[in-house]
């Protein structure tokens, strides 16, 4: 399988950001429009023999309209209440995958919160910002980058906030 060829590989290259892909079969999933989207996380952390706690996943949110990124560790839960306070929002929502595509270029299941087609806010996780390294999509399902999460949040401008529960 091919490490290179996402457009987050090569913001990370072109930006000097240091940084680590890591390429692995992607369990079947039925995909996002049946409803299959929990597992792609916990598989790519199985599938690479890591801590759930260290792969992130990223999640598009519209809050009061505007779209935006949710990166939080695959063995937590996204709370919308949680993040719609956290950006100063009334209320948060999922967005429609077809929204989530159009919006990142990248398709459900792999979509990196980095070099998305649209500039889109990220918000990432307290416990994920508080981790020596984690692993997000690198914009193809089956394809991890690891980086600092002080590099993640300088490439994309992300702010920390706490919006995930157990």
């Amino acid at each position: 399988m091919s490490t290179t060829g996402t457009r987050a590989i090569t913001m990370l290259r072109q930006a000097g950001i240091p940084h680590e892909v890591h390429a692995y079969r992607p369990a079947e999933h039925r995909g996002a429009r049946s409803g299959d989207t929990r597992g792609y996380g916990l598989d790519a952390a199985a599938a690479l023999g890591l801590d759930p706690s260290e792969v992130c996943k990223t999640l598009v949110v519209v809050a009061d309209g505007a779209l935006m990124l949710a990166v939080i560790p695959s063995s937590r839960t996204l709370d919308l209440k949680r993040l719609a306070a956290a950006v100063g929002a009334h209320r948060a929502a999922m967005a429609e995958p077809r929204d989530a595509e159009r919006a990142t270029g990248y398709l459900v299941g792999g979509i990196s919160p980095i070099a998305t087609t649209r500039p889109l806010r990220v918000i990432l996780d307290v416990p994920a910002a508080a981790l020596d390294r984690i692993y997000v999509s690198a914009g193809r399902r089956g394809l991890q980058v690891s980086l600092r999460p002080g590099d993640l949040i300088a490439a994309v401008g992300a702010t920390v906030e706490a919006i995930s529960v157990r």
